[in-house]
């Protein structure tokens, strides 16, 4: 019986010559730190990042050590590379992936198709668990009570007023 190797993923990167995404990891049980040059191939300016980001995740040669890399991470190696070679440079290409990944507050998202809405979903998840306070984290603390001031007169509204009661 095999023995299942398990890795853990330190950072991830890209090379723009030769074209490649490098994946610096730890094995499960192993002190030592490896690295691993992942060669991109077929992709142009005009390549689909999402779609690239998924085939690697999903390659049988890779799977395992991109287990701990998050798809959006490798999308964003991608479109680095795609500016790359359209001829952006490296702090354009960070600008244009910011912009295209950030949430506006005011934005309708009932307006938007399912990929869009789905999207902007996994951008707020991956933003909630980065700020989300664990057990283990050293500031974590249990029952946080907050007071808040009450300068102003409080505004009634009509879905907190009793069912029984006249607006």
């Amino acid at each position: 019986a095999r023995t299942v190797m398990t890795y853990i993923a330190k950072k991830c990167g890209i090379c723009f010559q030769p074209p490649s995404i490098i994946l610096i990891y730890k094995e499960d049980n192993k002190d030592k730190t490896r690295q691993r040059i992942m060669p991109v191939r077929n992709f142009s300016k005009f390549s689909d990042c999402s779609m690239a980001a998924e085939q690697l995740k999903n390659n049988p040669r890779h799977k395992a050590y991109l287990e701990g890399v998050s798809l959006r991470q490798l999308k964003k190696l991608y479109s680095l590379l795609k500016g790359h070679l359209g001829g952006e440079s490296l702090a354009e290409s960070l600008e244009r992936f910011q912009q295209e990944e950030a949430i506006d507050p005011e934005e309708d998202m009932n307006k938007l198709d399912d990929k869009e809405l789905a999207k902007r979903k996994s951008i707020m998840d991956e933003l909630f668990e980065k700020n989300r306070k664990k057990k283990d984290d050293p500031d974590f603390i249990y029952d946080i009570e907050v007071e808040f001031p009450q300068d102003e007169q409080l505004e009634s509204c009509g879905w907190d007023v009793e069912s029984g009661e006249e607006i």
